[in-house]
């Protein structure tokens, strides 16, 4: 894989870690701007709501633009918005700055990911996706042990100016190591949105909203579902969200391999219904410390070995890449800012235990519109599939 495929994921990891990072600062700015701990977590909904409205509108707005200084123009806005964030001195100025990040992430992932795809041949495309979303992967793993760790000696205004450094030192690189990239052809407004009025297009956004919400609203309450089923708390909850880490990561990798060997509606049939198992007997697994290891890292592994397939079927749909790589974004972050909501309902009505299986009906859900996309004459000729019937999801898994 080209060093310039990692450069890129080098990107994603420090506009990403400017997303997850702020979870673990949030007393400390609790307690030095002097709002509750429930304002400060505001933070995080500020970045997400962002991000999922300024992905489709800056990719449209920047659909002209070379493509390599849309990169750096990009890390540059996220490394403004975490300056901004490190010298606020109240409450809406650090909003104002995690708007600004979010917008710089929104404009760099999706970029990011159609930049990478071009270095390629079609049948490589998934591993390079894999490869810059392995650096949101990472950001997710580290950017909250790393923001409490260096938040201590640091203070939270530290580590916003060490991630906007960072932003700024891969923007140089980008500078010196990335060619320039000609912008994609002309299109109109008309053009450039006929995608979004595809029922394929609105029915892989769908699944992703619904994908993300069902294992985003088990894992943020995964520290209280522990404590349910296993009674676990304390260093041992961290340790294995370690392992879900180390899960992720592998399932990433996993995820962009078996794209490019076996197409992307094969390995998301074989995902999702990885997925949908290993949720509906989570409460059952992980009733031990080594039951719930291994239920979370396979959970873990499924799980983030959706997003290359994901991101190259839409590819496969058509014209318009960037746009609906864009709306894909905005879908991941949509059903984020829903899963905590919808989990907490879910908690209030029936209780946390009842979160995995509620979730793996979520998982039927988007098996169910995968196959109508297996049915889909065009993807199955993209995809070199046999026509399809009901026993063929099935099948996918053990093939």
């Amino acid at each position: 894989m080209s060093v310039r495929i990692y450069l890129l994921a080098a990107g994603a990891f420090a506009v990403g870690t400017s997303a997850y990072v702020v979870s673990g600062v949030l007393p400390a700015v609790s307690s030095e701007l002097h709002v509750s701990l429930t304002a400060a977590g505001q933070l995080a909904t500020a970045f997400a709501l962002s991000y999922a409205v300024g992905a489709p509108l800056l990719s449209t707005l920047t659909g002209r633009w070379e493509r390599r200084t849309l990169l750096i123009a990009a890390l540059l806005l996220a490394a403004l918005g975490n300056g901004i964030a490190a010298i606020a001195t109240n409450y809406p100025i650090l909003i104002l700055g995690r708007i600004v990040a979010a917008l710089g992430a929104a404009a760099y992932t999706p970029a990011a990911t159609l930049f990478a795809t071009g270095f390629l041949p079609p049948e490589e495309r998934g591993r390079a996706v894999a490869v810059v979303f392995g650096g949101l992967t990472f950001a997710l793993v580290l950017g909250v042990p790393a923001g409490s760790l260096l938040g201590d000696s640091l203070g939270y205004r530290g580590v916003f100016a060490l991630i906007a450094a960072v932003c700024l030192v891969v923007a140089l690189a980008v500078r010196s190591a990335l060619p320039k990239a000609a912008a994609p052809a002309a299109v109109s407004l008309r053009e450039r949105f006929a995608g979004l009025t595809d029922r394929r297009v609105q029915t892989v956004l769908l699944m992703t909203v619904l994908a993300v919400l069902a294992t985003m609203s088990v894992y943020i309450y995964v520290v209280p579902l522990l404590a349910e089923t296993a009674h676990l708390k304390g260093g041992t909850v961290g340790i294995l969200l370690l392992v879900y880490g180390v899960g992720a990561v592998l399932g990433n990798l996993v995820g962009g391999r078996a794209t490019d060997r076996f197409g992307s509606l094969r390995t998301l049939t074989v995902t999702l219904i990885g997925f949908t198992a290993v949720i509906a007997t989570l409460t059952l697994s992980a009733t031990t410390v080594a039951g719930a290891a291994i239920a979370l890292f396979v959970w873990s592994l499924f799980t983030w070995a959706f997003n290359p397939p994901i991101q190259n079927l839409l590819l496969e749909l058509g014209e318009g890449g960037g746009l609906l790589l864009a709306m894909n974004a905005s879908a991941i972050y949509l059903g984020a800012g829903l899963s905590a909501v919808a989990g907490g309902v879910i908690i209030k009505l029936v209780g946390v235990q009842f979160l995995p299986p509620i979730a793996a009906v979520l998982g039927l859900v988007v098996l169910g519109l995968l196959y109508t996309l297996r049915r889909d004459p065009a993807l199955q000729q993209v995809e070199h599939l046999e026509p399809v019937d009901a026993e063929d999801c099935l099948a996918a898994a053990v093939d």
